[in-house]
């Protein structure tokens, strides 16, 4: 059932290497020093942030939505402040049919790691508008960055507006594409299993001279690598990379898998550390500004990483 509707629709142990005092905010610039948490060498490991969420109704070019907001916090729970310091910020697109809370373990991950990220709850119907999805995906970055300079904000004055950036998964995956193609604030994509969509995130990531990130599953049966991220990458111009694990299933990417999932021989738990590590790695290199991550994202500790094959246009 899942895949029928789907196409009806379109759709690192290691010792700690780096001293305290050499950490800066996730909002050090590519010329800076890494993110306090990035005293950490394994991005796949939780961060230093407290994990904080919030859930409210995002308003913004002129598109309204329900949304929950996962942000590193002055303490763990719903509601708290959020940590000191500027951070970067993100729009993850769910996949079709699937709830925000099916991505709660990787979406906490980033915000333990400096993140704030906006999930639209929207288009979760049977006949999502993928064009539209990636417009709330933009509207989601265009309302933390206003929410940046509002007075009374929880997010006021916490938000580094030049550190943008969008993912998803699936659907959410090819609509963050259309999105960054219609967006120049954004500076960076990562995706998780990008369906192809209507329009085409294909003929999206031809467009695109931001560095974007396809990570996929060998055993996907929904949106296969061959048919959806290996054409994604192979349309994107430098500097983008492609990310295969071995093993690794459409539904791997969640926290859960419902009716119509697929399978893989790889278990969730292991595909999830993966994905948390690449995802991870990238986003802290492309936008927080962690020089020190550049192996993990396009050396050699990439090209080698057990159990993902590698492409990349550095």
């Amino acid at each position: 059932m899942f895949r029928g509707l789907l196409r009806t629709v379109s759709v690192p142990t290691l010792l700690l290497t780096l001293a305290a005092a050499f950490a800066v905010s996730p909002t050090a610039t590519a010329a800076t020093a890494a993110p306090s948490a990035v005293a950490a060498v394994d991005p796949s490991s939780a961060g230093s942030y407290a994990v904080a969420h919030t859930d409210l109704t995002v308003s913004a070019s002129g598109r309204s939505f329900s949304a929950r907001v996962w942000y590193p916090g002055t303490t763990a729970g719903a509601d708290a402040p959020v940590a000191a310091g500027s951070h970067p910020g993100l729009a993850f697109g769910h996949g079709f049919f699937q709830d925000i809370s099916k991505y709660e373990s990787l979406l906490e991950h980033y915000a333990s790691w400096g993140f704030i990220t906006v999930a639209p709850k929207s288009q979760g119907g049977l006949f999502p508008s993928h064009s539209g999805f990636a417009d709330d995906l933009n509207a989601s970055l265009t309302w933390l960055t206003a929410q940046n300079s509002t007075s009374g904000s929880r997010f006021a004055g916490t938000v580094d507006t030049a550190r943008l950036g969008l993912s998803g998964h699936s659907m959410g995956g090819g609509a963050a594409l259309l999105a960054a193609g219609r967006n120049s604030a954004v500076k960076g994509v990562s995706t998780l299993a990008a369906a192809e969509t209507s329009p085409s995130a294909v003929t999206a990531s031809g467009t695109l001279n931001i560095p974007a990130q396809y990570v996929g599953g060998s055993a996907d049966s929904i949106a296969g690598v061959a048919d959806n991220q290996q054409k994604m990458y192979d349309a994107k111009p430098s500097p983008t990379q492609l990310r295969v694990i071995t093993g690794g299933f459409h539904c791997g990417f969640v926290d859960s898998s419902g009716i119509g999932c697929d399978s893989g021989s790889l278990t969730r738990a292991a595909q999830q550390k993966l994905t948390r590590g690449i995802t991870t790695a990238f986003l802290l290199h492309t936008l927080g500004g962690d020089g020190s991550l550049y192996d993990q994202v396009w050396g050699s500790a990439a090209q080698n990483l057990a159990g993902v094959v590698y492409s990349a246009k550095p």
